[in-house]
């Protein structure tokens, strides 16, 4: 059984692959304190809920943009698990040509998106990922990274305007019935919802003329299903993209283990 960990800076996925699906996934809030021995405990309820164990898990792979977090990542792998984790950016091979400056600026999500991306869906790609930050990461026609761009994520920019504005109120993310709002409230969501929408809009098309050739928009992330039906220049939206990327390297290194 492959364990996936996946660490964003709001959010950390865990996956179970039993060598032919997805088995279960588990989402906690990332926090960089949170020991080995607190993720232990936390998974150990978690399978059992599921008539498993630890002991069931024979690999893991850990993919983390907190760097503080790996450390007690890696120790529950070592400890509670008993095997020796893959590490995206440490220990791996990705089997992925990075076409920046400096390839190892690169992400580990961003990279793991690429693989995951090109995989499914070819290329050349733009890949749109909503999170703490939105990136926006272009994959080759050859499934090469090569670079992209960082936006502050919709979850930022909500919360910016109640922290800087005395009278604006916390809000919830939602879609509005008009763009223009006959209310703080509806404006607010109104500004931050149809301002990303602009936002994705204008930079998939700014990068689709730089670039000079078709690309596929693919969305994934925790609140890229918000956009949804929105816009019509993302051509498909895939929560688990990044689960998928995880799978192939781990395949990559020959450590899957099918049923």
């Amino acid at each position: 059984m492959l364990l996936a960990v996946e660490q964003g800076n709001t959010n950390t996925t865990f996956a179970l692959h039993d060598g032919a699906r997805w088995i279960a996934q588990w989402r906690t809030a990332t926090d960089p304190a949170r020991t080995a021995d607190e993720y232990a405990v936390w998974l150990h309820q978690l399978l059992s809920m599921q008539q498993m164990t630890l002991g069931a898990i024979d690999d893991c792979i850990i993919s983390s943009v907190v760097p503080q977090s790996v450390f007690n990542l890696r120790n529950l792998a070592r400890r509670y698990l008993k095997v020796e984790p893959m590490v995206v950016g440490e220990n791996v091979e990705l089997g992925i040509d990075i076409r920046i400056d400096k390839p190892s600026e690169a992400g580990a999500d961003r990279l793991v998106n690429a693989i995951g991306g090109f995989l499914k869906y070819g290329g050349p790609l733009i890949l749109i990922d909503s999170g703490t930050a939105t990136t926006f990461d272009v994959v080759g026609a050859d499934g090469g990274f090569e670079g992209g761009l960082i936006a502050p994520g919709i979850n930022l920019s909500m919360q910016a305007l109640h922290s800087a504005a005395a009278r604006l109120p916390r809000i919830a993310i939602a879609r509005p019935a008009h763009v223009i709002g006959r209310g703080t409230v509806e404006a607010m969501q109104s500004g931050v919802f149809w301002g990303y929408v602009a936002l994705i809009e204008g930079l998939i098309d700014r990068i689709r003329a730089e670039y000079g050739a078709p690309m596929q928009a693919i969305a994934t992330g925790g609140v890229a299903s918000l956009f949804e039906g929105a816009t019509t220049r993302i051509d498909a939206f895939d929560p688990e993209l990044t689960l998928k990327g995880l799978l192939e390297i781990v395949r990559r290194n020959g450590k899957l283990r099918t049923r």
